[in-house]
């Protein structure tokens, strides 16, 4: 006796229509905003694949968008300063990541600004936030879009440029032939500065009930209200959502009037003997996003044609 199924057609159309949106990939569109080229690093947790690329060079008003998948965690920050050779070699002023346009598993070198990001599988919150812990080199603005449920979700960041208010024990100048800067261009941690367990949360200082904020940590505070200012600050720097993009934006106060946020670009794949950082511009930001759509829908039509045809409807 042939066995009859218990449950309809397009009961089942649901079901893969839900198990295929909560699998969806995030997207990171990553902007420079900023008056100076900049170069993205992207850092993967342990145990989560790279990004589509661990970095590349980002003109100011470019954009570029990197498919992550479902319970990814790591950073995304800016490199300045950097000058890299036709293989790739070279170094930065800030953010470095050793010695390489692409980052291949290597952190930021302080002081940088980071997004932090862990997303969430299935119908589980993403966490995420800015941190000025490793120090500071560059506003930056984290901002989700297309919540899932749409419920409001949480900007962060650190928008103000600290590098003009930074404690002269605490900065990092510029001035050796990096694009021509003269100026503060990061400023340090604390941590980073002097070492000491006190400011480093370390040693018998491990422990959020004897690290306290320090009068360093307070001035990235009070510039960045949001933004991790030493390791123990999680009440007022960590946030949750459920979101299809992030938005990370850097200087996004920045006046500058060719800056064209819709300019963006495919993830750039730089190769051997050509020149780093030309990448290939696309019509529109949609259009890096059509090819996956587009495979959805096929694929659901082609099981909806398949079932039609083998399942009765009940």
């Amino acid at each position: 006796m042939p066995l009859v199924a218990s449950w309809n057609f397009p009961t089942f159309l649901l079901i893969l229509f839900t198990s295929l949106t909560y699998s969806f990939s995030s997207i990171f569109t990553i902007t420079n905003n900023c008056h100076q080229t900049i170069w993205p690093g992207t850092l993967s947790g342990a145990g989560t694949p790279s990004l589509p690329t661990t970095g590349f060079r980002l003109e100011p008003g470019q954009s570029v968008k990197l498919t992550s998948v479902p319970g990814w965690s790591g950073r995304i920050w800016a490199r300045t300063g950097c000058t890299f050779d036709a293989t790739g070699i070279g170094k930065c002023q800030t953010g470095d990541c050793g010695g390489r346009l692409e980052c291949d598993g290597n952190g930021a070198a302080p002081p940088t600004s980071l997004f932090e990001i862990t997303l969430g599988e299935g119908n589980d919150q993403d966490y995420y936030d800015v941190s000025m812990v490793d120090g500071y080199n560059l506003p930056l603005l984290a901002l989700p879009r297309g919540v899932y449920g749409g419920s409001a979700c949480n900007a962060t960041g650190c928008v103000t440029d600290i590098n003009r208010g930074c404690p002269k024990e605490l900065q990092v100048v510029g001035g050796d032939g990096y694009q021509g800067d003269t100026g503060v261009v990061g400023c340090k941690s604390a941590c980073e500065a002097f070492g000491s367990d006190q400011y480093c949360c370390s040693g018998q200082f491990a422990n959020p009930t004897i690290c306290q904020p320090s009068y360093y940590s307070s001035v990235f505070k009070k510039a960045c209200p949001r933004a991790y200012s030493y390791a123990f600050d999680d009440g007022t720097s960590t946030f949750t959502c459920k979101a299809y993009e992030y938005d990370i934006i850097f200087c996004p106060n920045s006046n500058r009037n060719n800056a064209k946020p819709n300019g963006a670009l495919t993830p750039p794949t730089p190769s051997i003997g050509q020149p780093y950082g030309k990448f290939q511009r696309v019509s529109s930001s949609s259009n890096i996003l059509l090819p996956f759509q587009s495979t959805f829908f096929l694929l659901v039509a082609t099981v909806s044609a398949f079932l039609a045809k083998t399942w009765p409807l009940i």
